[in-house]
């Protein structure tokens, strides 16, 4: 049976196998990924492929971060589309932009099936994503015992991740270790635009004052997000790219990974930590 367009998991047949010996049938858990079509008026504008759940703020988080929108306050409403035949029923978004407000063509141009890689590189993109991205805020100085607990905190809220083993998550925290947001999704893009999307819901951007922590690599793509949401900490489970530090690095982040049980690397920005020696300038 298909599961409901809601649901973020479902049960599978599988052959359990060993080294040797015959294998055994099973049930097995996997998380559930769909298309989703985001559509802007009468226009197909995105389709992202995506776990169930938080699809109105995943709408909302992309459109701002990719920069099709300029400001929160361009998007009036996003509702899930009726007029869908049955199978794409819960598949399919419409956003409604307020008055005088529209699309930025110049970043359309990035739209259509999203992957998980970024589609982007190079010199001269990185120089206009940093005209459209501008300088985070100072933010907080961070206690490093704070950065080490945000794995464990991240994790506590992984529900769907503990019965498949099979999403990505993305965190928002404030200074202090409270948990202000965090998503799922198969698409680690995708859990930081469902957190992102939850605060343009709430016009709370900028998000001066909170890191994001998410549970797999630092790319450049999630560090742009969280610059164009204002967030001035990015702190990853596992490493950023090159891209991803000279991105930081320009915008004026702190770029953390590696974070583990008790250590973690500071990539940019380590003046944040109290304390903490910034790196060595990069070789010439």
């Amino acid at each position: 049976m298909r599961p409901g367009k809601a649901e973020r998991q479902e049960q599978v047949r599988v052959v359990r196998m060993g080294a040797i010996g015959p294998g055994s049938a099973a049930d097995d858990i996997v998380a559930v990924e769909e298309p989703l079509e985001i559509r802007v008026g009468d226009r197909s504008l995105v389709v992202t492929m995506r776990t169930p759940g938080h699809d109105l703020d995943l709408a909302r988080g992309l459109l701002f971060t990719e920069g099709l929108v300029e400001r929160p306050e361009d998007i009036a409403g996003v509702v899930h589309c009726d007029d869908v035949p049955e199978e794409a029923r819960g598949n399919v978004v419409t956003v409604t932009l307020a008055p005088e407000s529209a699309i930025d063509e110049s970043h359309a141009g990035r739209t259509g099936i999203m992957s998980a890689s970024c589609g982007v590189c190079g010199k001269s993109t990185l120089e206009s994503i940093s005209v459209s991205c501008p300088m985070v805020s100072p933010g907080p100085r961070l206690d490093p015992r704070l950065v080490l607990s945000l794995p464990a905190a991240l994790r506590k809220g992984q529900s769907v991740f503990d019965a498949t083993g099979g999403l990505h998550a993305a965190g928002l925290f404030a200074a202090d270790g409270r948990r202000l947001g965090l998503a799922e999704d198969v698409g680690r893009h995708n859990a930081v635009d469902k957190v992102v999307g939850e605060a343009v819901r709430f016009r709370r951007l900028p998000l001066s004052d909170t890191v994001l922590m998410v549970s797999g690599r630092a790319s450049f793509e999630i560090v742009q997000k969280a610059r164009r949401a204002g967030i001035p900490v990015v702190a990853a489970v596992s490493a950023p790219s090159s891209l991803a530090v000279s991105l930081a690095r320009d915008g004026g982040q702190t770029l953390i990974g590696f974070v583990r049980k008790d250590r973690f690397n500071v990539y940019t920005g380590a003046e944040r930590l109290g304390g903490a020696a910034a790196p060595s300038p990069e070789p010439t």
